[in-house]
């Protein structure tokens, strides 16, 4: 009997660097998924209600990056606590013609993390206020924390990852970017800021001591995490928080649990090495 075909894939915008692909086929060809395929769709908010509309019986699931994961919300029979929480989905599950929505973020920062041995900080410094922050302040709430520095260039526009935090029983302060160095040493920094932003702070927080866990995994290494390296802190880069969260992608999508993680992150690694 032929295997029934499945269908899977990442939308975004833009969508063409995305690593997704990589990983997802890197757990078919390992499960023995043969039948399953999973590939990359531009699509930005306006076009993602007719392209939900337009999938057929053969979809099994999305991952959702930039800019979906909150207008997804609206366009689902269900969502999850966690993703209403946090206030965006980044998975819609797609069976019997129903769509269901959850966030695997948080748990891709929360196993990244707890992998590296980072596993109940006493105190963290965030900084940038976006999303990501987001799901990095209900990741550190997960871990055990009660109280989170959110250093951010505009205060305004931190208003929305306070609240999720404040949602998780945390207490966030919120600084100026310029002042986040004064809220060192911390256990733990969490860089969520993009490119070379995080530069300036690169020495103060490798001579703190802290671990580091900095969301950007190309180029990679960056400056911030090269010096804390150096200094011998613990350091995890944000291909391990795409890594796990993907892990969890293709178990909610598939329904099983063998999920080949290790394969997972050598497909994933050799294609960020030939991008290099």
């Amino acid at each position: 009997m032929t295997e029934k075909a499945h269908r899977a894939a990442v939308l975004g915008s833009p969508i063409a660097h995305s690593l997704s692909p990589v990983l997802h086929r890197a757990a078919y060809a390992a499960m023995g998924l043969d039948a399953w395929s999973y590939d990359a769709v531009e699509c930005g908010e306006d076009g993602l209600a007719a392209l939900l509309d337009g999938l057929g019986p053969e979809w099994a699931g999305l991952s959702l990056t930039m800019p979906l994961k909150r207008v997804a919300l609206g366009l689902v029979d269900t969502v999850s606590d966690l993703a209403v929480n946090v206030g965006g989905a980044n998975t819609i599950v797609l069976r019997d013609g129903r769509r269901h929505a959850g966030n695997t973020d948080v748990h891709g920062i929360v196993t990244a993390l707890t992998e590296a041995g980072v596993k109940a900080p006493a105190s963290a410094l965030v900084l940038g206020g976006g999303a990501t922050a987001a799901s990095a302040l209900v990741a550190l709430a997960g871990l055990g924390l009660d109280e989170a520095v959110l250093a951010v260039r505009t205060p305004e526009r931190a208003v929305g990852a306070v609240e999720v935090g404040e949602r998780f029983g945390l207490t966030v302060r919120v600084v100026t970017l310029d002042r986040a160095t004064a809220h060192l040493p911390a256990d733990l920094v969490v860089s969520t800021l993009p490119g070379r932003a995080a530069d300036p702070v690169a020495e103060p927080v490798a001579e703190s001591g802290a671990a580091l866990f900095d969301v950007v995994y190309a180029p990679w290494p960056t400056a911030l995490a090269a010096a804390v390296g150096r200094a011998g802190g613990t350091v995890v880069s944000g291909f391990a928080m795409l890594l796990h969260q993907a892990v969890r992608q293709v178990t909610l999508m598939t329904g099983r649990e063998d999920i080949p993680v290790e394969a997972m992150r050598a497909a994933g690694e050799a294609e960020l090495d030939r991008r290099a």
